[in-house]
């Protein structure tokens, strides 16, 4: 299995829409009521957090990797993939 580069915004992204899934299955099981507007505030929040995350962790590897002078070759999906 081909690694992949890890990206800790699409984590999150992906987490925050977990929530509002579950938020609303858990109101269309009978388990709780939730109003229709709860969903909007846990989404932004979760796309917003992602986003901070998103820049945080590119400004970390972009230093790690040598700034954006960094060469080509080591960008994502520059070149043939590696086995």
């Amino acid at each position: 299995m081909l690694r992949h580069e890890f990206r800790p915004g699409r984590l999150v992204a992906g987490s925050a829409f977990v929530l509002a899934g579950v938020l609303y299955a858990g109101d269309a099981g009978g388990r709780w009521e939730t109003p229709w507007f709860a969903v909007i505030p846990v989404v932004v929040a979760g796309l917003c957090l992602a986003a901070v995350t998103g820049l945080v962790a590119r400004a970390i590897r972009g230093h790690r990797d040598g700034g954006p002078d960094a060469s080509p070759e080591r960008s994502a999906g520059a070149g043939p993939a590696e086995s």
